[in-house]
């Protein structure tokens, strides 16, 4: 069941204000996947950090998209506009290796390797989801808007999913096997 979206007035203008409404990204710009994923997961019913984490998964940078709008020395910047948890959230995602975190992500012990430190650690079980959860959302809104991408990737994408899926609400769960199944 869908909960309310959080209030993402603080973050949109700190998003607004680095340029993220003028960098192209599949679907249109960055500014527009970010709010479509925050979207995905009110959704899906998480809770106000992990949407607005998923609003600002891209502020670092990712593995996947290295183009970061803010350095991490200015990670108390998006903590003002988000706060520290939703921040936390979003520097975990962000700091993912994922070539060397995805094989034993579900692993409750599995390590996280950090690509900015390239050190690694074991997250909470609730970061833990909370990344699964974030991961899934944002690949799934790159999956429905891109074919080319869902061709590449769907496949690839499934099998993390249904191997993670224990980390995964029902909804996003449904939405993989629904989006990249066909």
């Amino acid at each position: 069941m869908p909960v309310s979206l959080a209030d993402p007035g603080p973050a949109v203008t700190l998003l607004s204000e680095l340029g993220a409404a003028d960098i192209a990204h599949p679907g249109g710009t960055l500014l527009a996947h970010l709010t479509r994923v925050q979207r995905q997961l009110a959704e899906w019913g998480a809770r106000p950090a992990l949407q607005l984490a998923g609003l600002c998964h891209a502020f670092y940078g990712t593995d996947g998209f290295p183009d970061a709008l803010l350095p991490l020395d200015r990670r108390d910047d998006l903590a003002a506009a988000v706060g520290s948890e939703a921040e936390a959230l979003v520097y975990l995602y962000a700091s993912c290796d994922r070539g060397a975190t995805y094989p034993t992500l579900a692993e409750a012990d599995g390590p996280f390797h950090d690509r900015f430190t390239g050190r690694s650690h074991t997250p909470e079980p609730q970061a833990r989801r909370d990344f699964a959860e974030l991961s899934a959302a944002n690949e799934l809104d790159l999956a429905r808007l891109d074919s080319a991408f869902r061709d590449r990737w769907g496949p690839e994408l499934l099998s993390l999913f249904t191997r993670i899926r224990p980390l995964l609400s029902e909804p996003a769960w449904t939405d993989c096997q629904e989006v990249l199944a066909g």
